[in-house]
């Protein structure tokens, strides 16, 4: 369960210590401030085979504010705000709370939402083209071996996540809007009634 959610996750400050490109996506990032976005999915295997297909809604906002709904084919629920993660399947009636630094550990997917001058020092950041390639350095445990973020002029519209098995997990995002103060709600987890609560964070 941990290892899916970390595929799934991932601003910015502009630090001095960071790569041109880094600076560049950075600076991308940074005027966004919060973005939310419907987007269709679609995960491929090393051979390029389809596997899976959904779709879904994606909200992030800065700082550490995600948010993450899966409705199709099967439906699940990421919300992250400050230190904590849930991760709600309806179907199995369960919630797992993680820390954030699970996460952050886990999947430079995180950054994206993370401001942490410390963390992002870990990763390399490649601009192709319209794209950033954000990939681990040498030493750094991650469940993702890159993380591809692709613009349409100011605009993020591709994430691709590619792991160690070399699937690849492609989500194309449209209908984008900025995160307005309506939309804060969807960062306010609440616990249904009934369900399975498997806490796993250390304190």
């Amino acid at each position: 369960m941990k290892k899916s959610i970390a595929v799934l996750f991932s601003a910015l400050l502009p630090f001095a210590v960071f790569a041109d490109d880094a600076n560049e996506l950075v600076s991308k990032l940074d005027v966004m401030q919060g973005i939310k976005a419907n987007f269709s999915q679609k995960v491929t295997d090393q051979n390029g085979k389809l596997i899976q297909e959904g779709s879904g809604v994606i909200a992030m906002h800065q700082p550490d504010a995600f948010y993450w709904h899966l409705t199709a084919p099967d439906e699940s629920l990421i919300v992250a705000k400050d230190n904590n993660v849930w991760v709600y399947n309806p179907f199995a009636e369960e919630v797992s709370i993680l820390d954030m630094e699970d996460i952050l550990k886990a999947s430079p997917m995180a950054l994206l939402v993370h401001r942490d001058e410390k963390r992002w020092s870990e990763y390399q950041i490649d601009k192709k083209g319209d794209c950033f390639d954000i990939t681990p350095r040498q030493g750094v445990e991650s469940a993702v071996n890159t993380v591809s973020v692709c613009f349409t002029n100011n605009t993020l519209s591709d994430i691709r996540l590619t792991d160690a098995q070399g699937s690849t997990s492609h989500f194309a995002l449209s209908e984008q809007a900025t995160v307005t103060e309506a939309d804060e709600r969807l960062f306010q987890f609440q616990i249904p009634d009934g369900v399975s609560i498997d806490d796993q964070r250390r304190q």
